[in-house]
């Protein structure tokens, strides 16, 4: 608190404290101005008022009548002046109810009811000077204020013709615009409310009364005196109370600011120091300028607030709350005030009340017992009884929590801070903007480096969460439902400047994912490793906790004994490429999207490609061969330096699914390892070689043509499972070089026998060259039919090559004329050869042999036989490990293929035996066809205790 009295000190010593006569926005129920930082962060809502349009009868001038509307009736009692447009057309009306009326040419339709006739047009500069009779003129206050002596009609360019009449009523004790004029033309100011939004003694049968429920009231009362015309719903954004939400209302009170200083008509690099030394304004901006801004445009915004901001209401008219420290001279006369800057201070200069305060913290009521001796007069001075503004302890926190005033190398050791976040669409103008202004007069320093904003948190449906709406959704329950970590991703993996949608159905979709098809690898590894008896060699058992002990490296991780293939070494490429990315762009930049973008492609590339084409070599069963056991030792160290090192890099994002993860895999097998995830070092990783940045090309290469080749498949409704002769591969030479490393890969991926290149693309497939006849008929009229004639004689082929590059078509026509065609004017059509089936992107195209041999269609019987075995195990709830007999009846086609495959449906279901038999039963059994091929099959654990 006393941080804030010695940032006070500095600001009234530099002249920028005053306290101000105005009219400031009020809540009547929390009984306390507004300032114009919380009104326009969360201050306003769409409310409905009644808005009457009022007649104001001219003097001197029998049943004519200014019309003047008003969305707040109660200010119509305070009334003092009639404003117009001075530049606006005027029109006198004469109406059907027997009156004359003024009111602006552009709102007559919108206004008058009934037949009316326009008997003089006239300019609001005409009428200046009329004086007129005002709606409560009996009111004694009113009378008492000399109101009804000063009723006259004024200029303001402010008044316009887009809505009400044309012409603004005036009650400078209810409104700051009227208040500003009032001041200029030296009007009365009667205030008709108190605290709590009732009006004050002498506003009549209104004295006492809620200025929220009297506008009824005020409506029949000028209906008895003839004065109200018609009253309208009216739908507009009003100011709300952003604590309780109540209407605020208007009220003209003292209040204390901080002078922001003036804006001046010239660049900001233009400026002197002089005229930034009297503006604070602009040394703010010269803090602002030190801070990166995320998203970056939260530096325009807050700009922009700086630019247009009023000066800052830093009082309250509250009791509890930080005491301002501003003693007043209790001579009338003298009027002097002064700012204490501390308790020390408060102490040396107290001649009244210190015992009472001592040792009590510079809260009410003790500290208003204080009092102390005015420098000018000599009279005692006496702390004023309004409170600070909260955002004055929110901005204080870089120097009220870090012992800035008692221990300043402390306080340097914290200061500035790397980073604070909350919210945008309020914070620019409230605590960012507080924080900042505290710290430019404090130390002329930026408090922080990083400010990171973000969007509104709302309901999935886009609605702000309301429980009426039943779309609110209360923390514990969301905890509980979805899961904190799922809450966090979601989070995570939010663009900054976009508002965040919440909601169960957003979870589900953010869990399924990327937290199921992690905790899905992690399963898989932990399944095998436990039925494999698997432990990670020591070399993999380094996870340091401090800086001295060295980070390890994770460009080879494996060790003798373990072969590493391709797909090992891609996946290890992708994981540094994956951490590094998330670092620097993410973690780093404080940009959690970029943290969650590459970590879903990378676990996409992890589960989908790497886990998926690596299965078999977890299956294999130990001890085979030399080279199954190298290879699989290679395999459970790649996946386990995979896992290790991303949930470590997860571990920020998601604390609880990382940390369960790495208890398991780490702390479960090494007693030595830091205790929590959250005490290892970060990941060191290295930039990829030359050798490591062409396996990851030539792997995404091999994924591309793997699409494509999925999308001919299922194009040519041929599955997966059947196995075809060869594909043939179109593409450029880096490509092809690409490719060429890993075309095994890509043959099983595809489960194809073959895959060969060929050098032109028109060697897959056959084309046809068409004019685009939008555009070359009408350029070519008479003659287009010769140019279609022209264009179908060319070597399409060759003529696809030339407009691929860019180049235009030059044709002879059959009348001996010449014509050239842009690209743009050509659509080619291209159809597979007989036989193949082609997809095409990016400069590569492949094609699928798509006749299938008898020899391939058993293949493929014998696989679609597989499939159904390994679902009867998981139905039938096996373990992984157990061996089995296969049951089965079939047509003949179906045996042969079955007979002819029997080795390796045996291999890949863990079959002791197929055997044939009629009506087979087991644990379980499934009737099915393949391919229109009926069979019956059943499986049973193979050696049951209850078998011989």
């Amino acid at each position: 608190n006393y941080t804030i009295w010695t940032f006070l000190k500095i600001v009234w010593e530099k002249g920028w404290l005053y306290r101000g006569h105005d009219v400031m926005p009020w809540c009547p129920r929390c009984e306390t101005g507004i300032s114009q930082h919380e009104i326009v962060t969360d201050g306003y809502q769409e409310l409905t008022h009644a808005a009457p349009v009022v007649r104001f009868p001219l003097r001197g001038r029998e049943r004519e009548a200014l019309l003047v509307w008003t969305t707040t009736p109660w200010t119509l009692t305070s009334n003092v002046a009639a404003a117009v447009g001075p530049d606006l057309t005027y029109v006198k009306v004469k109406a059907a109810d027997g009156w004359t009326y003024y009111l602006a040419e552009g709102t007559r339709e919108s206004i008058i009811e009934g037949s009316a006739q326009v008997l003089e047009r006239l300019k609001g500069s005409d009428m200046l000077g009329w004086t007129y009779d005002g709606p409560f003129d009996e009111l004694p206050a009113v009378q008492e204020a000399g109101v009804p002596a000063k009723h006259r009609v004024i200029p303001w360019d402010e008044v316009g013709e887009e809505e009400g009449t044309g012409i603004v009523h005036i009650a400078p004790g209810c409104g700051a615009e009227d208040f500003e004029l009032g001041k200029e033309y030296d009007l009365p100011a009667p205030a008709p409310l108190n605290e709590d939004g009732t009006f004050i003694e002498g506003f009549g049968w209104l004295t006492g009364r809620d200025v929220h429920e009297v506008a009824d009231d005020i409506f029949q009362n000028l209906e008895e005196k003839g004065l109200l015309y018609r009253v309208d719903p009216y739908t507009h954004r009003y100011p709300v109370c952003w604590r309780c939400g109540t209407p605020l209302v208007f009220r003209l009170v003292d209040e204390w600011f901080i002078d922001m200083g003036p804006l001046y008509d010239k660049p900001r690099e233009e400026l002197t120091e002089e005229e930034k030394a009297r503006s604070l304004r602009y040394q703010i901006m010269d803090v602002v300028d030190e801070i990166k801004w995320i998203p970056e445009f939260g530096y325009a915004r807050e700009m922009d607030w700086l630019r247009n901001m009023q000066d800052w209401m830093i009082s309250k008219k509250r009791y509890w709350g930080l005491a301002l420290p501003i003693w007043v001279c209790d001579d009338p006369a003298c009027g002097h005030f002064e700012v204490i800057s501390d308790e020390e201070e408060l102490r040396q200069r107290a001649v009244e009340g210190w015992e009472t305060f001592e040792g009590h913290t510079p809260h009410r009521p003790f500290v208003d017992a204080v009092k102390i001796a005015c420098p000018k007069c000599g009279s005692t001075m006496t702390r004023i009884a309004d409170v600070g503004n909260p955002w004055l302890d929110a901005g204080s926190v870089a120097y009220s929590t870090l012992q800035y005033r008692t221990n300043r190398e402390y306080w340097a050791q914290w200061f500035p801070a790397d980073w604070i976040s909350e919210s945008f669409p309020g914070q620019f103008r409230n605590w960012f903007y507080s924080l900042i202004t505290m710290s430019t007069v404090f130390e002329n320093r930026a408090p922080t480096k990083v400010i990171h904003g973000y969007g509104t948190l709302y309901a999935e449906d886009g609605r702000p969460m309301h429980k009426s709406w039943g779309n609110a959704i209360w923390f514990d329950d969301a905890a509980e439902t979805m899961g904190v970590d799922t809450m966090r991703w979601l989070y995570v993996n939010q663009r900054l400047d976009q508002n965040l949608l919440f909601g169960y159905k957003r979870a589900d979709e953010a869990r399924r994912r990327f937290l199921i098809p992690l905790w899905n690898v992690y399963a898989f590894f932990v399944t095998y490793a436990r039925i494999d008896e698997w432990t990670p060699p020591a070399a993999l058992c380094r996870h340091p906790s401090r800086l001295d002990e060295g980070r390890p490296q994770l460009d080879k991780p494996w060790t003798e004994g373990a072969v590493p293939t391709v797909l090992d070494r891609w996946i290890i490429a992708r994981l540094r490429e994956t951490i590094e990315e998330m670092t620097r762009d993410g973690y780093q930049e404080y940009i959690p999207i970029r943290i969650a973008q590459p970590a879903e492609a990378f676990l996409e590339d992890l589960s989908t490609w790497y886990v998926r084409r690596s299965r078999r070599r977890f299956w294999a069963t130990r001890g085979e061969s030399l080279n199954t056991d190298v290879d699989k030792a290679a395999a459970y160290q790649t996946l386990y330096t995979v896992l290790v090192n991303f949930i470590k890099a997860l571990a920020p994002a998601l604390p609880f699914i990382t940390e369960t993860m790495y208890q398991n895999l780490v702390c479960a097998i090494d007693e030595h390892a830091p205790e929590s995830i959250h005490h290892c070092l970060w990941p060191e990783v290295a930039p990829l070689d030359e050798e490591e940045q062409r396996l990851v090309r030539a792997m995404d290469a091999v994924r591309q043509a793997a699409t494509l080749g999925h999308s001919v498949r299922s194009s040519n409704n041929i599955k997966v499972r059947q196995p075809l002769s060869k594909a043939l591969i179109a593409t450029d030479p880096r490509h092809r070089a690409d490719l060429s490393q890993l075309l095994d890969l890509l043959a099983d991926e595809l489960n194809v026998k073959e895959i060969t290149f060929v050098e032109e693309e028109s060697e897959l497939v056959t084309y046809r060259l068409l004019p685009v006849n939008r555009v070359l008929g009408p350029k070519f009229g008479r003659r287009f039919p010769l140019v279609r004639k022209a264009l179908a004689s060319l070597d399409a082929g060759q003529a696809v090559v030339t407009l691929k590059a860019g180049q235009p078509l030059h044709l002879t026509l059959e009348d001996g004329s010449e014509v050239t065609l842009a690209p743009e004017e050509v659509l080619i059509q291209s159809h597979a050869r007989e036989g193949f089936g082609v997809a095409g992107e990016g400069g590569l195209v492949i094609a699928l042999d798509t006749t299938i041999t008898p020899e391939l269609a058993q293949e493929g019987l014998a696989r679609e036989i597989i499939r159904r075995v390994q679902e009867l195990r998981k139905q039938a709830d096996y373990q992984l490990t157990d061996r089995i007999l296969v049951y089965y009846e079939a047509d003949e086609a179906l045996q042969e293929a079955i007979e002819a495959h029997r080795q390796a449906i045996a291999t890949e279901v863990l079959a002791d035996d197929l055997i044939a038999t009629a009506n087979p039963t087991g644990d379980i059994t499934l009737e099915d066809t393949v391919d229109g091929h009926r069979v019956r099959l059943a499986i049973r654990r193979a050696n049951r205790p209850d078998e011989s």
